[in-house]
């Protein structure tokens, strides 16, 4: 064998060798992922397992087994109600603890967290005790869910244009530390309402004009129309909040003027009647007052005189004395007088 031969075997690569080895590699790799997944997995669930420190392993542990969630609150960021109707606002929380049997208190305030109004408060002693309302503005809130079962959901009876504020629930675990939690961002409380005339006029200017003016309210802010004889009068409108009011100027024509309001939710309708008095001179006008006076005076005047005729002609006069009586003189002695009737 030449030294070409020899070398050339030497250096020839061994096939079913290396395919068995890319084998072995090839059924290795899955598994290999597969770890590396697991321990990103873990790694990224509890970051305390990648520790030498085997003591802060075991309490981990420990705290694991004590604590089932951590704090948090979970409310809407909007909720809409209808005026004059009722509204629910939900709240739920979690706590660090798996059970809780101490005092617990479910608070609701108004307008800013941790230092808001209260408008809602209620203490519940222990888990197998109902939570007393303490706190109720107006007595309009009601407590719906149960805080034992974290639960602070509260209703609103009777929604007035007032109740529109962000509201923040929040809640306290009384023990050997005292825990509370509160949502900061709250719940802001939308109100809608379908139209409502509130109020409607006639009435006349220093300048002998007159105009009528129609205010309504609802949300969304109701468009105003005039309806009526024909006529070119001038209009003009306000608006502030949920309210809106417009005026219709110069009045001429008599009739039935009729405002409509309209919005998303409804439509109201309230009129109103003008007559303007036209008379052809101050003297007509002053007998149309006093002739109905004047006739009144007349039956109050035949009412007496039937009243004292009715008698029939019974005279009033002081008693006659009799054919004895007795006098006093001034020394308080007594003298008898007869006396007779002429």
């Amino acid at each position: 064998m030449t030294w070409r031969g020899a070398w050339s075997r030497l250096h020839k690569p061994r096939a079913p060798q290396i395919s068995r080895l890319q084998g072995k590699v090839a059924k290795a790799k899955p598994r290999w992922k597969e770890q590396a997944f697991e321990q990103g997995f873990w790694d990224a669930q509890f970051p305390l397992l990648n520790t030498p420190d085997k003591s802060v392993l075991i309490i981990s542990f420990l705290l694991l087994g004590v604590q089932s969630n951590s704090w948090s609150v979970h409310v809407p960021s909007d909720v809409t109600g209808e005026v004059g109707k009722m509204v629910i606002l939900p709240c739920t929380f979690t706590h660090p603890y798996k059970t809780f049997d101490r005092t617990l208190t479910a608070i609701w305030r108004i307008k800013e967290p941790y230092n808001g109004t209260v408008v809602f408060k209620c203490v519940s002693q222990s888990s197998s005790e109902l939570c007393k309302t303490a706190v109720s503005y107006k007595n309009k809130y009601k407590l719906l869910g149960n805080p034992r079962h974290k639960d602070l959901s509260i209703r609103i009876d009777n929604l007035t244009w007032s109740d529109s504020e962000r509201y923040f629930c929040r809640v306290e675990l009384s023990g050997d530390i005292h825990d509370k939690y509160e949502s900061r961002n709250g719940i802001k409380l939308h109100l809608i309402a379908a139209p409502r005339i509130i109020n409607i006029t006639v009435s006349s200017n220093g300048d002998r004009t007159f105009q009528a003016r129609c205010t309504a309210e609802g949300e969304p802010v109701p468009a105003l129309t005039w309806t009526g004889p024909p006529s070119t009068n001038l209009t003009s409108t306000t608006s502030m909040n949920h309210r809106v009011t417009k005026e219709l100027r110069y009045l001429t024509h008599d009739g039935k003027y009729t405002c409509t309001a309209v919005n998303s939710h409804g439509r109201a309708e309230g009129a109103v009647y003008f007559y303007k008095f036209k008379a052809s001179n101050s003297s007509f006008f002053l007998i149309l007052i006093l002739v109905p006076l004047g006739i009144k005076v007349l039956i109050l005047l035949v009412m007496v005189g039937f009243t004292f005729f009715s008698k029939g002609g019974t005279y009033c006069c002081f008693p006659q004395p009799s054919s004895s009586t007795r006098l006093v003189t001034s020394d308080g002695k007594r003298q008898i007088k007869s006396a007779r009737r002429g």
